[in-house]
């Protein structure tokens, strides 16, 4: 199965998603899989009201809809409708867009602090590793698909271990004083 991903191209629906308690929603939903508000209140510590509203807005903006089982009547289940969240470049030129783009790296941020403190013991697979490339535009693009499509291939594993891969690109100064 592949990745789905939701583009966001407009300002608009770049502020409404980049609303700490919205990401936090929408991560919490991609990896545990459809909750009611009252379910995801209780995991981030926040009221089922404010949940709701959160959620509700989500789905405005097509980022999450009723999940196809509703066991009860009384709470609607909610599920995400895409796997990931591509955010392009050119939302940092939109008039504000950096500010948003900028919350949502910080969350981001947050996500790899995180897990980086979870993270207690050395087993195979799981690690840091680090690798200075001097790339061109193209080759720097070509890579990053090249990752994307090795993690398609993962993507429908059903495994024992549950990870997250943070994919990491930061520019650095070329030459003999960098």
């Amino acid at each position: 199965m592949a990745l789905s991903s939701k583009v966001v191209d407009d300002l608009e629906t770049l502020k409404a998603v980049s609303h700490p308690l919205r990401m936090q929603l929408l991560g919490a939903l991609r990896r545990k899989g459809p909750a009611t508000a009252s379910e995801l209140a209780r995991e981030l510590g926040e009221s089922s009201g404010s949940t709701s509203y959160h959620l509700r807005q989500l789905e405005r903006f097509g980022f999450v809809a009723d999940d196809d089982e509703q066991p009860s009547g009384r709470e609607r289940r909610w599920k995400s409708l895409y796997d990931l969240t591509t955010f392009p470049p050119a939302l940092a030129g939109l008039d504000g867009g950096r500010e948003y783009l900028d919350a949502v790296r910080r969350r981001q941020e947050e996500n790899l602090r995180e897990g980086l403190e979870l993270w207690t013991e050395p087993r195979p697979g799981i690690g840091i590793s680090d690798y200075a490339l001097e790339l061109d535009p193209d080759d720097l693009e070509a890579l990053e698909q090249d990752i994307f499509a090795a993690v398609q291939r993962y993507a429908d594993r059903k495994g024992s271990e549950r990870v997250t891969l943070h994919v990491v690109t930061l520019p650095r100064p070329v030459g003999p004083d960098a």
